[in-house]
């Protein structure tokens, strides 16, 4: 499918169908739909009945193939999950963090073979960035020989972290992040509550997995934040601990916050939580930067192993036991 905000890019795309490369790279913000993007390309590019603007049936046998995941000329290259989501942030779970060799392995054997259709075969690869560096160098080797008919498309929003050798040998193709407007419409029509602020705390990229309970739990949490004191800490820490959330989960809470904390106090940018500025305002008067700053480097240390099998309270307490020092001078003076 193609979001709302997608159709003019769809339609620069068609004007390239005539020189189609070996490979694209769809690069953009993350949630804004970039693999719904590659997926419907690679279903047009198989569907044997196209309809008007290049749209692909959605009822030829390809097609049906295609929306079953057993499209036999189809590939799909990404990390391993428990269970996957097609279209959406990858939610916090057990996800490898990385594509490995031997699953490029399997999708360079697949490209060498002979096409079921008669007709091209399609990989997608994403995150792209996530490949490692053994798999990189793989899926390198066979874009700078592709076989005939067989095309990739790799989706990244990190685009940096791939390697400059396998950038250059794809025609990157930037896609439109969607305005606030259309992001709130689309969030209306999903029957999404409090529609601004969950798109303020997801960056403004609408494609995010919309939990209420979980946000109510935010909520709280961030209203602990607000108001930082000892006990309110503990509290914080225990309610987090009480739901047995993954630690990677109140530590994006808090790493968004003190972006908004750092941002309003260096830059008068509030963007995560603008209806919380009065807020974060009270807090930046009693601010230690430096305190601020440090606060965050441990959390960044600690970002890596927020799917580990760690004592979430405990780790959880002493990131804000670090919090509570930005303000400590204020208590002191």
């Amino acid at each position: 499918m193609l979001f709302p905000w997608q159709e003019h890019d769809w339609q620069r795309l068609n004007a390239e169908r005539a020189r189609l490369p070996n490979a694209w790279l769809f690069i953009g913000p993350a949630g804004t739909g970039k693999l719904e993007f590659a997926l419907h390309l690679a279903q047009s590019l198989l569907c044997e009945q196209l309809q008007a603007d290049h749209q692909p049936c959605g009822h030829c046998e390809a097609c049906r193939w295609f929306e079953h995941g057993t499209h036999p000329d189809f590939r799909r290259l990404s990390p391993q999950t428990d269970d996957e989501e097609e279209g959406k942030e990858a939610k916090p779970g057990r996800k490898l963090p990385l594509i490995k060799i031997e699953a490029v392995r399997e999708v360079i054997e697949f490209a060498h073979l002979t096409a079921h259709r008669a007709g091209r075969r399609i990989i997608v690869v994403e995150p792209a960035e996530n490949l490692n560096p053994a798999a990189a160098n793989a899926l390198l080797k066979i874009l700078e020989e592709p076989p005939q008919d067989v095309l990739f498309l790799l989706v990244a929003q990190a685009a940096q972290r791939l390697l400059p050798t396998i950038r250059s040998r794809c025609r990157q193709f930037p896609l439109s992040a969607p305005s606030q407007a259309q992001a709130l419409d689309w969030l209306h029509q999903q029957g999404v509550a409090d529609a601004e602020a969950e798109l303020a705390h997801n960056g403004g990229a609408p494609l995010f997995d919309h939990d209420p309970a979980l946000a109510k739990l935010r909520s709280q949490f961030i209203d602990g934040l607000g108001q930082p004191t000892f006990a309110s800490i503990l509290s914080l820490a225990e309610l987090v601990d009480k739901q047995k959330l993954p630690l990677a989960i109140p530590l994006g809470w808090l790493m968004k916050w003190l972006h908004d904390l750092a941002g309003l106090s260096l830059a008068g940018i509030v963007r995560y939580h603008p209806d919380k500025q009065q807020v974060l305002q009270a807090l930046v008067q009693r601010c230690d930067t430096v305190a601020l700053m440090r606060c965050q480097d441990a959390l960044q240390q600690l970002a890596p192993f927020g799917q580990h099998t760690l004592n979430t309270r405990l780790q959880l307490e002493a990131l804000l036991m670090d919090y509570l020092k930005i303000f400590a001078g204020a208590r002191q003076g």
